[in-house]
């Protein structure tokens, strides 16, 4: 199955206790179907010092669940599903609510 979202694309969380929110997808875990988001899914982590470490409470971003997340589409700035199109050979993602091609 191919992912639907790739790097840098602008989502929005339509499940948990993050909903309504939007970023930027930093990194994608396929095997696992879960995405680092930018300002998503934030938590607090308390980290004893040691060495070099110094001690505190840091945040740390946390994977979500692709499915989640909504693409935003760059040309109409709605919340869309994805659609795959065969062009010349070539695969591209596109917007089901205006059509545009989105890569």
């Amino acid at each position: 199955m191919a992912l639907k979202f790739k790097l840098k694309d602008k989502v929005k969380v339509i499940a948990g206790k993050d909903k309504g929110r939007e970023g930027d997808i930093e990194k994608i875990l396929p095997k696992e179907k879960k995405a680092i988001v930018s300002g998503i899914n934030i938590y607090k982590r308390h980290v004893k010092g040691g060495g070099e470490q110094k001690a505190g409470i840091y945040e740390m971003p946390r994977p979500i669940d692709l499915s989640k997340l909504m693409l935003i589409c760059p040309k109409c700035h709605k919340e869309t599903r994805v659609g795959f199109k065969i062009v010349d050979g070539k695969k591209y993602r596109f917007c089901k609510e205006c059509k545009s091609q989105i890569d």
